[in-house]
């Protein structure tokens, strides 16, 4: 058992919700890794359209050049961003952080 788990068993059979809630350590959460994605655009397309891809095609997105992309925490939207350039890689701004509020309405 290690220190953090012995910790939050010592805690769990504690009665007194002070020392409880003083004594928690969610240090742990951190640590959880996420998988961020940056999203230039979408479209759909037919298995037969899909099949015709070849090296060089073009296939146009749902987004406008200059349009802010969408930054995803694990599939969920959290941010909007412009693209920029940092040491000749690609990078993003954020411009925008998506509210609880509109997350949780995006869950529905």
């Amino acid at each position: 058992m290690n220190e953090k788990e012995k910790k939050l068993k010592d805690v769990s059979s504690s009665k007194d919700e002070t020392s409880f809630s003083d004594a928690v350590n969610l240090d742990f959460v951190l640590d959880i890794p996420l998988q961020v994605t940056v999203e230039l655009g979408r479209t759909e397309m037919v298995v037969s359209q899909l099949l015709k891809l070849t090296q060089g095609s073009i296939v146009e997105l749902s987004k406008s050049a200059g349009e802010t992309l969408d930054i995803l925490a694990n599939r969920q939207l959290i941010a909007r961003g412009e693209v920029v350039v940092v040491k000749d890689k690609y990078a993003i701004r954020i411009t925008e952080i998506v509210s609880p509020t509109e997350r949780v309405e995006k869950l529905k």
